[in-house]
């Protein structure tokens, strides 16, 4: 795997990426040269040649991103389910359908932006038959045993099981699970899984061993994975692959030692200062830019219900103090009555018809930028939580409390990896993506983060 903006991606997808970004650059290129033959018999006039790739190149170029763009909107690079489907078929046609129309309307409103001779056409038609000839050679190298790592896993437990199941989901990491103690039959000793590990490593040529031991005292076989690491094989411990993989770190089973010692949990005075002021701008940006939606949304949640047009609710943010987190009013005015502080439902009846739309389009989370403005808030980092349920939650998840080390944000790892939460399970599942973001926070995972969210608003995933 190779790290990017301190998140962990598989090579093979990045490859994909870098595969798809030369060929849809080359078969606009190609359809250009093939329509336009004139244009490009200067290829021995080295400056005509250039001229000539000057003005086609950037529109190349911006088809390029687009569709690249286009397809991880509608999760292509997506490392947890690529290979020959036909739901991937019907995405690739989408997006090619989309280019297509989108440069259809470009040709119409704009003819001189295009080269002529509907070398935009040809592009998308030589697009299509080289695109999904890649995706087909590239499906048939995943399931190719000389391109794959053999890997065994160390445990039996839970843990473990989580394990399997995600790098043998991920076909994109090019790893293949050829054994792990779950295989052996009877007691499970120190003996009995270092004879096991043994064997397999004789008879399938591992080449890493990845520890998810429950307990190590009385089982870890010590002396077999130094020899075998002596030899060339790799031996990693669970947790780090289990972020990797799932990018989140989970906390049962988390020893102090591993956050004491583990790399990241970084947080200088340096990269404050420049995060408070990226995040102030911005702020101030998104303020000025909000100011012609701000009537047509107070009007709309004035006729479609009694109360006021902002809500402020108490949360907790940075080192634990509490701030007042503003909103546009989603809700009746009465919604926590009879119930008192408690989460958002699946179709909760609470949520007036305009604030349903809001919570959709993430437009009620526009006064947040004053809570940014002030310090309270940054644009990405853990979802500030409600007072009410911080001292339940600390009790109840291991942990909860290093969520404050960081300032709240509007969105989060969380937000765009995990689902709307309002419960116990979800809670913990959100902390751990949190974990993963203050482990590895930096303004390239920031950015990332902000992007994905676009793509989540976009989609309408998530809103409660």
């Amino acid at each position: 795997m190779i790290r990017l903006f301190k998140v962990y991606y598989p090579l093979r997808v990045l490859v994909l990426l870098v595969g798809e970004a030369v060929i849809v650059w080359s078969s606009f290129l190609l359809a250009a040269m093939w329509r336009n033959p004139d244009s490009f018999l200067l290829l021995n006039v080295e400056d005509g040649y250039l001229q000539v790739l000057d003005k086609i190149g950037p529109g190349i170029l911006i088809v390029t991103v687009v569709v690249l763009m286009l397809s991880h909107l509608f999760d292509l690079y997506d490392s947890s389910a690529l290979g020959p489907t036909w739901e991937h078929a019907l995405r690739l046609l989408l997006v090619l359908g989309v280019v297509a129309l989108a440069l259809a309307a470009l040709a119409k409103s704009y003819p001189a932006v295009l080269p002529g001779n509907n070398s935009a056409f040809w592009g998308v038609v030589i697009l299509t038959f080289t695109l999904f000839c890649w995706r087909g050679i590239y499906s048939w190298m995943l399931q190719q045993p000389f391109l794959r790592e053999r890997v065994y896993v160390l445990g039996n437990g839970e843990r473990a099981e989580r394990l399997l199941r995600g790098l043998r989901q991920r076909t994109a990491l090019g790893l293949e699970v050829v054994g792990w103690t779950g295989d052996l039959q009877g007691e499970v000793t120190r003996e009995s899984v270092a004879s096991h590990l043994e064997r397999v490593a004789l008879e399938r040529g591992i080449h890493r061993v990845i520890v998810a031991l429950p307990d190590r005292r009385k089982t870890l076989p010590v002396d077999v994975l130094l020899d075998l690491r002596l030899v060339g094989v790799k031996v990693e411990d669970a947790t780090s692959w289990l972020e990797k993989i799932s990018g989140r770190i989970e906390v049962e089973q988390l020893n102090p030692s591993w956050l004491i010692f583990a790399e990241g949990f970084r947080f200088s005075v340096f990269s404050r200062l420049v995060r408070r002021i990226v995040n102030f701008l911005l702020a101030l940006i998104g303020s000025i830019l909000s100011l012609p939606l701000l009537p047509l949304i107070t009007v709309a949640i004035k006729l479609d219900s009694p109360g006021p047009v902002l809500y402020r609710q108490k949360r907790m943010g940075y080192r634990g103090t509490n701030f007042y987190c503003y909103k546009f009013r989603t809700m009746r005015r009465d919604a926590e009555a009879d119930t008192g502080a408690t989460w958002a439902l699946d179709s909760d009846p609470r949520i007036t018809r305009v604030g349903r739309f809001l919570r959709t389009s993430r437009l009620d989370e526009i006064p947040q930028l004053w809570c940014v403005l002030k310090g309270d808030m940054h644009f990405v980092g853990p979802r500030p939580e409600r007072p009410e349920f911080i001292e339940w939650l600390s009790k109840e998840i291991p942990y909860y409390g290093v969520r404050h080390v960081v300032r709240p944000g509007i969105t989060g790892w969380a937000q765009v990896k995990y689902k709307y939460g309002n419960t116990l399970e979800d809670a913990r599942e959100k902390l751990q993506h949190d974990l993963f973001y203050i482990k590895n926070r930096s303004l390239g995972l920031d950015l990332l983060i902000m992007f994905e969210t676009i793509k989540i608003v976009l989609l309408g995933r998530g809103a409660k």
